[in-house]
């Protein structure tokens, strides 16, 4: 199938942070996957690693555009937790 692919690298402050955004994309993993796209995601330090492989161009679209969608949900989902976090002192 993987006659297209891409990689997506996101750096964050810290491991801590790059963990959260991880676990809370990873469990789409399999879940989004069909016979036209596959995903992989990990994780080292502070570096989250998605790698997409797809059968064609627009299956590739369609996956890039899903993860950087879900990528940017979990960032502003880390943020607000943090925020509250901050307000509860902690």
């Amino acid at each position: 199938m993987a006659a297209h692919g891409a990689t997506l690298e996101f750096e964050y402050d810290g491991p801590a942070r790059a963990r959260v955004v991880t676990e809370s994309v990873a469990r789409e993993v399999g879940e989004i996957d069909d016979e036209r796209s596959k995903t992989a995601i990990g994780r080292e330090d502070a570096v989250v690693r998605i790698e997409i492989e797809a059968a064609d161009p627009v299956a590739l679209r369609a996956a890039l555009n899903t993860w950087l969608s879900l990528i940017d949900v979990a960032e502003r989902a880390a943020d607000v937790g943090d925020g509250i976090g901050r307000r509860m002192g902690t």
